[in-house]
């Protein structure tokens, strides 16, 4: 009797790991595959095809074959040399402020996580500025420090004398303000990106690494940051790539970037909106490098992450 009842749960055992659901990738038939493999597709599919095909009819009506877009002209001021050299402008202006703020943005994140309350307290009110003040106000505000400050000096204790004496106007240009106003700003978010990365990290690796006797720059760079940067990468890039855009707005001081090179043609041809279609497609075009330039990194950091 024992032995009969063992073959009949071998036999419901055998019969269960053959079923179509637990067992090989085919069905009864051996013939269908299994729906694991090829999901059936979904009843609402075909509403976003046809979403899709509206947009792209809409797309080619209302952007490829209105003439009110004027290619032809798109195309002649495409490469222009007011053009290119405002293109070079903003390219310099992104480069220069995007590295000084990035420093900023490192200094002020180590500030906040001093244990020293006075550079915690300083970090944390130049933050609060930062986030608190558009940027289009802070340029004007630089641009115009000349009212407010004539002059730039440090004076020397018990001397009577100055270590330097400058007037304002020659320190703070258009290009000057545009980079330093841009730079304050990028200074400002860039660091709550640094502080909210390394935060991010355990603090029992900074404690496993105090034990075998590594140092803070040791621990920094070999422990925490390879593990921060693939949490710090994606915002930090976000930001970077805002940065060309951002150019756009030192026009409000005169400085001259694409934007500008752009308003100042079309201000003596009234060809409004071609213009402003080319300044967009270098902006889309520089755009592109930059989320292209993202991707490859965020590869590189997370190679041995991701399954």
């Amino acid at each position: 009797m024992e032995i009969k009842v063992r073959k009949d749960m071998q036999h419901d055992a055998a019969s269960f790991a053959g079923s179509p659901s637990l067992g090989s990738n085919r069905s009864d038939s051996g013939l269908l595959p299994d729906r694991r493999i090829y999901p059936r597709k979904k009843k609402t599919d075909w509403i976003w095809y046809g979403l899709l095909v509206v947009a792209v009819v809409l797309f080619v009506e209302l952007v490829i074959e209105n003439p009110r877009w004027q290619w032809d002209v798109v195309a002649h001021y495409l490469f222009n040399k007011r053009v290119i050299a405002g293109l070079e402008n903003t390219i310099l202006l992104t480069v220069l402020a995007s590295a000084l703020g990035l420093c900023f943005g490192v200094v002020v994140a180590a500030c906040r996580m001093s244990d020293n309350g006075i550079l915690r307290t300083a970090a944390y009110v130049y933050v609060w500025v930062i986030r608190a003040t558009p940027t289009l106000v802070m340029l004007l505000f630089l641009f115009f420090l000349s009212a407010l400050v004539p002059r730039l000096y440090l004076p020397l204790p018990f001397v009577h004398a100055n270590l330097f004496d400058i007037q304002t106007n020659t320190v703070i240009s258009r290009f000057s303000a545009a980079v330093l106003g841009l730079a304050l700003y990028l200074g400002g978010y860039s660091a709550e990106i640094f502080r909210g990365g390394i935060s991010a990290v355990e603090k029992g690796q900074r404690e496993a690494c105090k034990a075998i006797g590594m140092s803070d720059l040791q621990m920094m760079w070999h422990v925490i940051m390879p593990q921060a940067v693939r949490i710090i990468l994606p915002p930090l890039a976000n930001e970077l790539i805002t940065m060309f855009k951002n150019t756009s707005l030192v026009t409000v001081i005169g400085y001259v970037e694409l934007l500008t090179s752009v308003q100042l043609i079309y201000s003596t041809n009234f060809e409004t909106i071609p213009l402003l279609t080319v300044a967009c497609i270098w902006y889309l075009f520089l755009t592109s490098i930059a989320m292209l330039a993202q991707t490859l990194l965020e590869r590189h950091f997370g190679k041995g992450v991701r399954p």
